[in-house]
C-alpha cells in the first residue's frame, strides 16, 4: 500500500512539471516541437490558445475572463484563472 502511495505522489508530482495548455510555455513548447509529432487535440488545442484567443495567463487572457460572467467558465478556465491571475 506505501509503493502505490508513493507511485502516485510521484505520477502527481511529475505531471505537475508539464506546462498547462494553452499556457505560454505549452505555446512555445509546441511551437519548438515538429508539427508531424503533434496529435489531432495539440492542433486544435494551439489553434485555439496559441492562434485564436490570448495565451492562458497573459494579462490580456486574464481581464478577458474577468469579463466573462463567472457561470460560463469552464472547470479547467476557473482553476487556470485562479493559478494565473490570482496567485
Amino acid at each position: 500500500m506505501k509503493k502505490f502511495a508513493v507511485v502516485m505522489l510521484g505520477a502527481l508530482a511529475l505531471a505537475g512539471c508539464e506546462n498547462e495548455v494553452g499556457s505560454s510555455g505549452w505555446c512555445e513548447e509546441m511551437r519548438d516541437k515538429p508539427t508531424n509529432e503533434w496529435s489531432a487535440q495539440n492542433a486544435v488545442d494551439f489553434a485555439k490558445h496559441c492562434l485564436f484567443e490570448q495565451e492562458v495567463g497573459t494579462p490580456q487572457w486574464c481581464e478577458a475572463m474577468d469579463a466573462k460572467p463567472k457561470g460560463d467558465w469552464t472547470a479547467n478556465q476557473a482553476t487556470s484563472y485562479a493559478k494565473h491571475c490570482i496567485f
